[in-house]
């Protein structure tokens, strides 16, 4: 029955043939595995996570909050939002977003009737966890799906993210299927193990290789010519060389490594060609959001950013990348190109325009090593006690007081965790208990006045 729905709305959005990761994903999803999809943009992920859960929800039931969706970032929230609203309320689910900038209107509508689906950041997840009603609500969850997660893997709100996760498991008292989306990585094993957590079995569906990068590297020499715009001859050069690539392309991105060097380009650039646009974090949201639909829109050809377009927000029909100045590492490159060819049968074409003699050679080797997909693998850190003291205070803010036996399992179940001892566990209890973050009495840990405080103020 749920299938059958699912097919009727992909021939109604005018979808074809599903791609190679949807037609892997759907059966296995479907048989309650843990999985981890690796693909490249515009393979479809996003579906090929969200449909098979879908199918499940309308054949097992969805009591409010079913499926937990999280993402890096506040704009890939509203970017998916409409995606997977889409499709949820046409099978009858309600879908609602959750981050930093909802409004408390927005907050106590949903503490009321909580949505089906919620899409939330790793972040606001915490915030929620511990709240009386959504967290009651969250008792329900049957179904997390995380993406982008190569950018969560090895990073320290990952890891909070990752423990938040086993707390979680705690509050539904049962475990819940967990989904990964990831763009290509260099330690698939590491990535699948830090979704599942500790003893849990995940499968890897991974289709990253059958898409083709096509990589150019240019080191443009000084040239005369730019003096009456301002521009000392060795930019000049480097300008001119984007120019011809902007010039030769319907619509690019080009990425830089900071936020000061997008506004100096931008200023650079805007001396030769007047459509184009720059996007950074640092922009205000409502620019941010302009920015994106313009450019999505067709209105801007060109847009100079940070890595705050590198994630899956969707920027339309981009058929060319640049990388002004080296990437630094294989992995940022691919990522970034992959933006390019926004289907997965389509080669991404990507350029790279190095700064001086030795980032010509960096870009070169990187280049080289990324068509033929020698990534880095991914690094973590073993056991962050920072970490762990913020997540032993989310628990007790869960749930007021608990053993420290059963708090080493919640802890132990997060893949960073998983080699801790009891001993170094009552180390950093100690020291919480010092700072008088927390109470302890005899082999059980209770929540103190400055508990609070110390949880949201490390979110």
């Amino acid at each position: 029955m749920g299938e059958e729905r699912i097919v009727k709305l992909w021939k109604e959005k005018g979808l074809k043939e599903p791609t190679e990761v949807q037609k892997r994903a759907y059966p296995v999803i479907r048989s309650g595995k843990n999985v981890l999809i690796i693909a490249p943009t515009g393979s479809g992920k996003t579906e090929a996570a969200l449909l098979p859960v879908l199918a499940e929800m309308l054949e097992g039931g969805a009591e409010p909050v079913t499926l937990l969706y999280i993402t890096p970032l506040r704009a890939l929230n509203r970017d998916l939002l409409g995606r997977v609203k889409w499709w949820g309320e046409k099978l009858g689910f309600r879908v609602d977003v959750r981050h930093g900038d909802t409004t408390r209107y927005a907050r106590s509508r949903q503490a009321k009737e909580p949505p089906h689906i919620l899409i939330t950041t790793p972040e606001s997840l915490q915030a929620i966890l511990p709240a009386e009603k959504m967290g009651k609500h969250l008792e329900n969850v049957r179904f997390v799906i995380v993406d982008e997660i190569h950018e969560l893997a090895a990073e320290k709100r990952g890891y909070q993210l990752s423990v938040a996760l086993e707390r979680l498991r705690k509050k539904t008292g049962r475990e819940f299927q967990r989904i990964g989306i990831s763009a290509t990585v260099g330690s698939p094993k590491t990535v699948a193990e830090f979704l599942a957590g500790k003893g849990r079995d995940v499968e890897v569906i991974d289709v990253s290789t059958e898409k083709e990068y096509r990589i150019k590297v240019f080191y443009p020499t000084a040239e005369e010519g730019g003096n009456g715009l301002g521009l000392p001859p060795e930019v000049y050069a480097r300008v001119k060389k984007l120019k011809e690539i902007v010039d030769s392309h319907k619509q690019v991105i080009t990425f830089v490594n900071t936020r000061n060097m997008a506004e100096q380009l931008s200023l650079y650039f805007s001396a030769l060609h007047d459509r184009t646009d720059v996007h950074h974090s640092s922009l205000s949201r409502d620019v941010r959001l302009s920015v994106e639909k313009t450019f999505k829109e067709g209105e801007v050809k060109h847009l100079i950013a940070t890595s705050s377009m590198e994630l899956g927000i969707d920027v339309g029909e981009v058929d060319a990348v640049v990388q002004y100045g080296s990437p630094r590492q294989v992995s940022r490159l691919i990522q970034r190109v992959g933006r390019s060819g926004h289907r997965w049968d389509l080669p991404s074409i990507g350029y790279i325009i190095a700064l001086d003699p030795l980032d010509f050679v960096e870009a070169a080797v990187i280049a080289k090593l990324a068509t033929k997909r020698w990534l880095e693998p991914v690094q973590q850190e073993e056991k962050p006690y920072d970490v762990l003291a913020h997540q032993i205070a989310g628990v007790l803010m869960d749930w007021g007081e608990i053993s420290v036996e059963e708090l080493y399992g919640i802890v132990t179940g997060a893949q960073p965790f998983k080699t801790l001892t009891m001993e170094e566990l009552w180390a950093v209890i100690k020291q919480l208990e010092g700072e008088r973050y927390l109470r302890v009495k005899g082999d059980v840990v209770t929540r103190s006045r400055d508990t609070w405080r110390y949880y949201y103020s490390n979110l």
